[in-house]
């Protein structure tokens, strides 16, 4: 079982974008504590079955992080449920989980699952958009979230997410301060070992995703930044 209280920093593939076996390779042997698969766009069980193979050759965990309930593959270490706490959409916070434990409750392994609380919090981003999340909102209902999270859920996780920009350390700092047991994740705008450290500082698990992508030789920087 993998206790996701020790981890410091993870990186998030997307299944619908390129990525080369070398540069897979490093990621993995990187020091990052896990490979999360996930993401918004054109997820297919097939590009999903396809890297989680890829990922398995290495010692590192695999997470899924269930965003379609059709491209869900058995094989993984563990499995990521996010309910988007702020969508104004009950679909995204309890529907479309209730359908997932329809089709395959009685599959699912309760120690592999872990729910994410999620608070998306760039209202430009494809997360946002396809959630309908109420990505406007000011610190305090933000650490209501988080509270909420915890104290009434009893989550694992709370996941502030800016998907494609930086956030505020101040707002990070402050929602911290309002978590006891629940991990808090921070991923968006992670672009360099700076902007990775600076998060580390208070978030729990500092998630770096499009960096990959855009600028490699950085993203894979950011793992010594957030370890030391």
């Amino acid at each position: 079982m993998y206790d996701i209280t020790e981890w410091k920093h993870v990186f998030k593939l997307d299944p619908n974008k390129e990525i080369t076996d070398e540069q897979l390779e490093q990621l993995c042997e990187s020091g990052t504590d896990a490979i999360l698969i996930g993401g918004s766009d054109n997820i297919t069980e097939d590009d999903v079955l396809r890297l989680m193979s890829k990922v398995r050759r290495f010692l590192v965990p695999c997470v899924l992080e269930v965003s379609a309930i059709d491209a869900i593959v058995p094989g993984f270490d563990l499995y990521f449920i996010p309910t988007v706490l702020n969508s104004k959409n009950p679909d995204w916070i309890v529907g479309l989980h209730k359908e997932a434990m329809k089709e395959y409750g009685e599959l699912m392994s309760p120690e592999e699952i872990i729910v994410e609380g999620y608070c998306i919090l760039n209202p430009d981003c494809k997360a946002a958009a396809l959630t309908d999340a109420d990505a406007e909102i000011g610190l305090e209902d933000i650490k209501a979230y988080g509270r909420l999270a915890e104290k009434l859920f009893s989550m694992p996780v709370f996941y502030l997410e800016y998907s494609g920009m930086l956030g505020d350390v101040e707002t990070v700092k402050e929602t911290k301060a309002v978590l006891t047991d629940t991990v808090l994740f921070y991923g968006g705008g992670i672009s360099d070992p700076e902007t990775a450290a600076k998060m580390a500082e208070y978030a729990d698990v500092v998630v770096v995703g499009n960096a990959i992508y855009e600028d490699f030789g950085q993203a894979l920087k950011t793992v010594d930044a957030v370890k030391k």
